[in-house]
């Protein structure tokens, strides 16, 4: 079970690194898949932010290359894989759904946010740069964009202004990244990731200036960053 667990966990990293090619010209939400159209929306951070995928889906794939080779039968790596499939497996169809629906993309990266800290919990402690590594930044990473993702479907469906959403979707993600450093210490790459996602949001409202966004992500810049420091 064990072995069969780490195959597919790399077929899934697999599928899940080459899913961009399945679909010709996604670049996040488009604004007029919402009743309320999001034109440059706060809550999202700058384009450049997103190159962090590259890094998430080879760092994915190496890691989970290793456990098959290296570990397929070492109990510390065991308990991470389950969470970690499902995880993977949902998010290897989620751009052909986002493609057409916002809300139910939103429900599914909520999903792999959810199986991904499942697997962050679970996963051991050795191996550290192959194994909790690129599940912590996967993590860190689907932290804040779950938090845009349900930001950009409440503004887009007037539940609020894109400013209140895009001020809560802030308020939402540091207070899961700082539950996480909390409950998982050690774990700066899942810190470092949800900084890299809210140093792209600070960029993103810093020309023109949107105060209360910009000094938000800053500010969770800072307390995030302490908090990897102290629990490295």
């Amino acid at each position: 079970m064990s072995r069969m667990l780490a195959i597919l966990v790399l077929t899934a990293a697999l599928a899940f690194a080459v899913s961009p090619l399945m679909v010709t010209g996604f670049n996040g939400f488009e604004a007029d898949q919402f009743p309320v159209p999001q034109e440059d929306p706060p809550a999202q951070p700058a384009g450049w932010a997103f190159s962090i995928w590259l890094l998430i889906y080879v760092w994915l794939i190496a890691g989970a290359g290793f456990g098959l080779l290296m570990r397929a039968d070492d109990g510390r790596w065991a308990a991470h894989r389950g969470p970690l499939f499902a995880s993977l497996a949902v998010g290897a169809a989620w751009l052909p759904v986002a493609q057409v629906s916002p809300v139910a993309a939103t429900v599914m990266i909520w999903v792999m946010l959810g199986t991904a800290l499942a697997a962050l919990m679970q996963a051991g402690r050795s191996d550290r740069l192959w194994l909790q590594a690129p599940v912590a930044v996967y993590a860190g990473w689907l932290t804040a964009a779950s938090c845009v993702a349900l930001a950009l479907v409440l503004a887009g469906y007037g539940v609020m202004s894109a400013q209140a959403a895009a001020l809560g979707a802030l308020v939402l993600a540091l207070v899961l990244a700082a539950a996480v450093l909390a409950m998982r210490p050690g774990t700066p790459e899942y810190g470092l990731a949800v900084i890299w996602a809210l140093l792209g949001v600070a960029v993103a409202n810093a020309a023109p200036v949107n105060a209360p966004v910009l000094g938000l992500a800053v500010a969770g810049i800072a307390g995030l960053g302490v908090m990897c420091w102290r629990t490295a």
